[in-house]
This record gives structure tokens, sequence and C-alpha cells, in this order.
């Protein structure tokens, strides 16, 4: 096996494991700490320290520490948070949550950074284009790291599947459930009932355990890598503050600008799958132990779809792609509205989840390639504005996710939807036009050597 392959693997298992916890945590926040609306508090106190972190720390910390040992020490922040969970309270859960939030730009600015370097430096070595040796790369990484959720999911379904039956879900119960749920996140309903304490004390014993073997695994196995200009000194070294505030400065180019739009609307379509769906569709209409079963099924396409999509982007490019995933989420969107869930209505719940992968999978797997092509020489400062933007996201998703109702939650998903592919054409014109303007200027170089030639 080639050196640059290993490590890609070593990275996607590393992620896979530390996910498994992760995303099984994640959907189950909603709905087994609702009490006082403390899930999704949790949830958008994480993605603000995600905020925050992304301004600052991913190339301070990758510049110092290296991918590696950064991916290692945020992998460290997410193994607390699930650490924080055996004890849910406003004093534990909080502190994790931010700890967490600080960790997840670093490790995810230092993931991005490393496929990228390691996709050019590769595609150098057989000679490739860079762009679709690193559109490989992140189609296997995310075909590994999406399966996560199934694992993670799995994991807690079988978990909670060992409380006794519960009673049947009352007719009134069903018809607040949906687009027209207007509870708020702080209501508990006989659906949301937590499981036995013991119970939850081995789902979060399972998901600790597999945090540490991620940390071990990236420790002990990924080799250490430098970009091509740092080896060659084609990079000076920044002042501290140059450094710092490296993320912020990178704002100045307006194609930037205008793709935040597109993490942005990541931030909203997963945070409306991970505290919405999950509580007011699966969790309202079929009980708690269901929620685990259905992001399965949105793991599982969303995972073979990335490395589907790695390898069809060559073929028909991006655009084509975006267009996939925009129209499948708008069909999806205004299907939420108009459906009113129901426990005898089993595959719909199945299929809306599935769809909801297919479409995430573009923005997880091309979002990316494209930050990653397009901002190549300021690749660890463009990935954290990446995750800025996308944990900006998850913080307004998750913040009105305890005061409005679900239906104008849809409403404003698909307006940012609208907005962004707006902006991602605006975005694929541009390059067009820069693009179009060397090729021109080769053209009339010749002919004004040419006519020179023949005035001598």
């Amino acid at each position: 096996m080639e050196r640059s392959l290993k490590n890609v693997l070593v990275v996607s298992f590393g992620f896979l494991l530390l996910f498994t916890a992760y995303g099984g945590l994640q959907s189950l926040q909603s709905s087994l700490y609702s009490e006082e609306g403390l899930g999704v508090t949790a949830l958008s106190t994480l993605y603000g320290g995600v905020l925050l972190s992304s301004m600052f720390l991913p190339p301070l910390l990758i510049k110092k520490f290296g991918c590696k040992w950064t991916i290692v020490i945020s992998m460290c922040c997410y193994v607390a948070f699930s650490l924080g969970n055996f004890y849910a309270s406003w004093y534990t859960l909080i502190p994790t949550s931010i700890l967490l939030g600080l960790g997840a730009a670093p490790l995810w600015s230092a993931q991005c950074t490393y496929l990228t370097i390691m996709g050019n430096t590769q595609a150098k070595k057989v000679g490739k284009v860079g762009r679709d040796v690193v559109n490989q790369y992140f189609g296997i990484f995310f075909l590994i790291f999406q399966s996560s959720g199934v694992w993670g999911n799995l994991i807690s379904s079988l978990v909670f599947g060992q409380t006794p039956t519960q009673e049947a879900i009352p007719e009134e119960q069903l018809l607040s459930c949906g687009a027209s749920d207007c509870l708020m996140a702080a209501a508990s309903t006989n659906s949301t009932q937590r499981p036995s304490q013991t119970l939850i004390y081995t789902l979060l014993g399972i998901y600790t355990g597999s945090g540490v073997l991620a940390v071990l695994l990236i420790a002990t196995f990924l080799e250490p890598i430098k970009d091509a200009q740092q080896e060659s000194g084609g990079e000076k070294k920044l002042p501290f503050w140059s450094t710092l505030l490296s993320t912020l400065r990178l704002l100045r180019d307006k194609r930037l600008c205008l793709l935040g739009l597109l993490p942005l609307y990541s931030g909203f379509e997963q945070a409306f799958l991970a505290g919405d769906y999950t509580r007011s569709y699966a969790t309202c209409a079929l009980g708690i132990q269901f929620v685990g079963y259905v992001m399965i099924c949105f793991s599982a396409t969303n995972s073979l779809c990335s490395v589907l999509y790695g390898r069809l982007s060559q073929h028909t490019g991006r655009i084509a792609l975006y267009a996939l995933g925009a129209a499948t989420h708008l069909s999806c969107i205004i299907a939420l509205l108009l459906w009113k869930p129901h426990p005898h209505q089993l595959a719909v719940f199945f299929m809306f989840s599935g769809l909801w992968g297919v479409a995430d999978a573009v923005w997880q797997t091309q979002n990316n390639v494209l930050y990653g092509v397009l901002f190549e020489k300021n690749k660890e400062a463009a990935f954290a504005n990446y995750r800025l933007w996308e944990a900006l996201g998850f913080v307004i998703a998750f913040g009105y996710s305890t005061f409005l109702c679900v239906n104008i939650k849809l409403y404003i998903l698909l307006g940012v939807l609208s907005l962004t592919m707006l902006a991602y054409g605006a975005v694929e014109y541009l390059e067009a036009k820069n693009l179009a303007r060397p090729a021109a200027s080769e053209q009339t170089e010749p002919a004004e050597g040419a006519e020179a030639e023949t005035a001598m």
C-alpha cells in the first residue's frame, strides 16, 4: 500500500472512531436532555465555541504543532464531552461543550489541510491533476467517516432498545408532530422519556472508549506532514498576531465572502436533522429508541454517496453535483412541510433521512474540495473560515430551535438554500471569467509577436 493512501486511511479510521461516539451523542442530545432545553442549548454553546475557535485557533495550532498533533489535541476535547455526559447538568455539559467547540475547528482544519497536502504531493509524484487526487482522497475519507453515523446510532438503538416496551403514542400527540410542532424544546412528552440511568452509562462508556481509541490510533500511526511551500522556505514566518488573524484577513477575498453561504447552509441543514428531525418527527411519532435507526439510514446513504461523488465529479464537474444536492434538499423541505408523521408510515421516516444524506454528501465532499482548490495558498485560513461559517449556521439553528415552530424553521432553511445557490453560481461565474483571461492573453501574445517579425 502506498504511503499517502495509508495515511488517508489512518485519518479516516481515527475520525470514524471519534465520531462514532460524538455523532451518536449529538443525535440524542435534543431528545435525551429535553428538560429546560439543556440538550439544544449545549449544542448551540458547542458550536458557539467552534465559531470562536474558527477565527483564531486553526492556523496558529497547525503552524505550532503540525497537522498530526493538532488532530490529537483536538480529539481529546471530544473525549472530554463524552465524559461530561456521565453527569449531565448545566455545570458539566456547557463547559465540556465549549471545550469541544474550541477543539472542533482546529480538528477539521488540520484534517482538510492534511488531505489537501497529501493529495497534491501524491499528484506530483504520479503526474496527475492535483484537484482530482484531492477529490479522490476526500471521497475515501468521507466514505469511511460518514459510516460513523451508522455505528454510533446502531449502538445507541441497540442499547436503548433494551428499554421496556412503551405504550402506544396517543393520536393527540401525533397531531403536534412534524412541521406543526410548536411545543418548545423544554416540553417533555411521553415519547421523550429518558431510558434508565444504567443504559445511559453503558452507552456513554462505549462512546468514551471509542474516542480514546481514536486518539491512540492517530498518535501512534499517522505520519507528520509538511507543506511543500514550508519545506522549500517559500513561506515566511509570520508574526504571532498576523498568523492569528489570517482567518479574518482572508475574508477580503470576494469569492470567500460569497462561498461563506455554503458552509452556513451546511450548518443549518445538519442542525435541523440532528435537533429537529430527530425530535419533532422521529422521537415524537416513533419514540427515542428509533432515533438511531433513522439516523443510520442518513449515515449509510451519506457514506456511499461521498465516495460516489468523488469519482463522478471527475466526469460531471462540481456544478452538476451541487445542482443535485440543492434539488434533493428543496424537495425534502417542501415534503416535510406537508407531511403528517404517523407510526404506520415507518418507511417514510427512513426515506427522508436517506434523501437528506444524499444531498448532505454533496456539501460535505464538494465544499471541502472547492475550498482546497480555490484557496490552495491559504489552506489553513480557508478551512478555518469554512468551519467558522458552518459553526455560525449551527449556532443560529440550534439557538432558535427552542422557540420557533418547525414549519418556520423549514421556511428559513428554504430561504438560506436559495441564497446559497445564487452565491455559488456567482463564484462559478467569477472563476470562469478568471480562467478566460489568461487564455485570451496567451492568444494575443503570439499574434503580437508575428506582427513584430513582419515589421522587421
